[in-house]
């Protein structure tokens, strides 16, 4: 966890074969992480389901995330999500670099 103040666009790698998840607040009730993405996308056959309710902002660069529906979310700088809890979804597409701001919500 960040002890101060905390720059979402400063340190950023310009290249990495990993992506980058830093985490910037914790607490019983929420999470908040930096992701950065360098094309990262989930493997094929795996999607996500997690217990907690998850809302994402995409900072700079751009992402797909694809449910198991089949929508597909297009999102650019300044575009947001909001992923409940047990929604299966995929990152399928991301941008080099993308970073998200993403929130964690019990």
């Amino acid at each position: 966890m960040i002890d101060g103040t905390f720059n979402f666009f400063s340190n950023i790698p310009k290249k990495s074969t990993n992506e980058i998840i830093e985490q910037v607040l914790k607490n019983e009730k929420v999470k908040i992480e930096r992701i950065v993405s360098y094309g990262q996308t989930t493997p094929k056959d795996y999607w996500y389901n997690q217990d907690k309710d998850e809302f994402v902002i995409i900072l700079n660069g751009s992402a797909k995330i694809k449910y198991n529906d089949n929508r597909v979310f297009e999102l650019n700088v300044g575009d947001s999500l909001y992923i409940p809890s047990h929604q299966k979804h995929q990152v399928i597409y991301t941008d080099n670099p993308t970073v998200w701001l993403a929130i964690f919500i019990n």
